[in-house]
């Protein structure tokens, strides 16, 4: 066989996946691209020069090793790296440095003068005071030091130490952390933000939820001093906007902040932005916001694993000044696997019960504790209860779903009622499709299968059944 660029990285990346977890490998290769060969050089593009940094700090040894195996001994291997810079995208290329530098330095492009008026309408302000003093809006409790690390959150923790040191100064940049609920968005970035005050107090960071600007805009608006509202934010060093997926269907705000974020980007000032989803899975908001939420490093929380979550256990316990046994830590660690929210509220839970029933916390007390726990916050959810959930997120009216209308919205309630009815309580097809207006197994199948495919096909659709699929989990 020919040796050509796609099919020599091909057969490294099968060797490199046999040899790394399978996170790392999707998080670190699979967005690697093969450009060309030529002699024994093969030249691959990596999407950031976080990522060319990454690879030679932890992965060089495994590289070297792959490529003299597919080339030879006279193998090398060279970068081309993409660095976006406004809406310009300039390739950077260089060898496989032999020890960890030698690396060229990228070309920057020069920062934009901001005159800062003192009289800008701060929408922060502090009583009192004429100049621009900004209350960063952030929880003091929520620092790098009582974040736990673990192979769950190694890559957004370790790219928010680096924002924290130099921020606006990295290659990363936004930093968009993501995941689900209760997984710790909120904590690491304004982790990043208590960080960078402490070391750089003279910066001016802001930490603010994506609702709290929204509504920030339309007072301005209402007011008719959208300018000062948009001057404050483009003055602002370190602007941390938490849950943009809420941005969804909010075109003029969006517009706005699509402003604000050229101009701070630009500018060499550091954006974090957290959300539910990976920019390619947000669904209503603009291709051109979303463009620019992928220029700097997107960086995942998953699930704690058992360990992580013991070590969470043992250091909220710590912080509260209280004991445990293993046995007990480990006891509810291995029960509660949904959320760090969740495991520190069931940490919560049997920290009162011990308190209000002055019982010591030991191995029975937490299986007591955690029956309950457990027991209530998985109960069984019924079919009239999707469908009421359906029905009042699409503004339907629930007789209309039993109905025989074959209205476009109504269908789709149905459908969607019927698939979720099945993925979510232990009723038959049979007793579904009777409930949903006597009808047989065979429309249900059908229902839910056009649902897959919709959910397959259609953005808008999957992130309807996303975030009703959200509040049933919530309920």
């Amino acid at each position: 066989m020919e040796k050509t660029c796609t099919n020599v990285w091909n057969s490294c990346l099968l060797i490199i996946k046999d040899n790394i977890p399978a996170q790392s490998f999707k998080t670190w290769f699979e967005p690697i691209k093969a450009l060309r060969m030529e002699g024994s050089v093969l030249t691959i593009q990596v999407p950031s020069l976080f990522f060319y940094e990454w690879l030679e700090e932890h992965y060089v040894g495994l590289l070297r090793k792959t490529i003299k195996k597919q080339l030879g001994d006279d193998g090398r291997l060279e970068y081309n790296i993409v660095v976006e810079q406004s809406s310009a995208s300039k390739p950077y290329t260089t060898n496989m440095p032999s020890n960890g530098n030698g690396a060229e330095s990228k070309n920057q492009s020069m920062p934009i003068p901001i005159s800062i008026n003192k009289d800008i309408k701060n929408p922060f302000v502090i009583p009192g005071l004429k100049k621009l003093n900004v209350d960063p809006q952030l929880n003091r409790q929520y620092t790098f030091e009582n974040f736990v690390e673990g192979d769950c959150n190694r890559l957004a923790r370790s790219a928010g130490y680096a924002v924290a040191a130099k921020p606006g100064g990295t290659s990363f940049n936004p930093l968009m952390i993501y995941g689900g609920v209760g997984l710790g968005k909120t904590h690491l970035a304004q982790a990043i933000g208590n960080e960078i005050k402490r070391a750089l107090p003279d910066k001016l960071v802001l930490y603010v939820s994506c609702e709290k600007f929204t509504q920030q805009f339309v007072d301005a608006l209402k007011h008719n001093n959208i300018n000062d509202f948009v001057n404050f934010y483009q003055a602002i060093d370190v602007l941390i906007m938490d849950d943009v997926h809420n941005f969804a269907g909010k075109e003029k705000t969006q517009d706005f902040f699509f402003h604000i974020f050229n101009h701070l980007h630009q500018s060499g000032k550091q954006l974090i932005i957290t959300s539910d989803k990976a920019p390619k899975d947000l669904a209503g908001l603009e291709e051109r916001l979303l463009s620019r939420f992928k220029w700097g490093l997107s960086a995942d929380l998953q699930i704690p694993d058992l360990e992580t979550r013991m070590a969470i256990l043992k250091n909220k316990t710590y912080q509260d000044g209280i004991e445990l046994g293993d046995d007990v830590i480990e006891y509810v660690a291995h029960n509660i696997d949904n959320n760090v929210r969740e495991l520190e509220g069931a940490m919560v839970s049997l920290l009162a019960q011990s308190t209000l029933n002055r019982k010591e916390i030991d191995l029975n007390l937490a299986k007591q504790m955690l029956k309950n726990f457990v027991k209530n916050s998985s109960k069984e959810i019924s079919m009239e209860y999707i469908q009421n959930l359906v029905c009042e997120y699409f503004e339907v009216p629930i007789d209309m779903v039993k109905s025989q209308t074959r209205k476009r919205e109504i269908v789709q309630a149905r459908q969607i009622s019927m698939y979720l009815a099945k993925a979510h309580t232990k009723s038959s097809l049979k007793s579904i499709g009777h409930f949903f207006g006597g009808r047989d197994h065979s429309t249900v199948i059908y229902a839910c299968q056009t649902v897959e495919d919709l959910i397959d096909t259609d953005k808008k659709f999957k992130g309807y059944v996303a975030d009703i699929q959200k509040k049933l989990k919530m309920s």
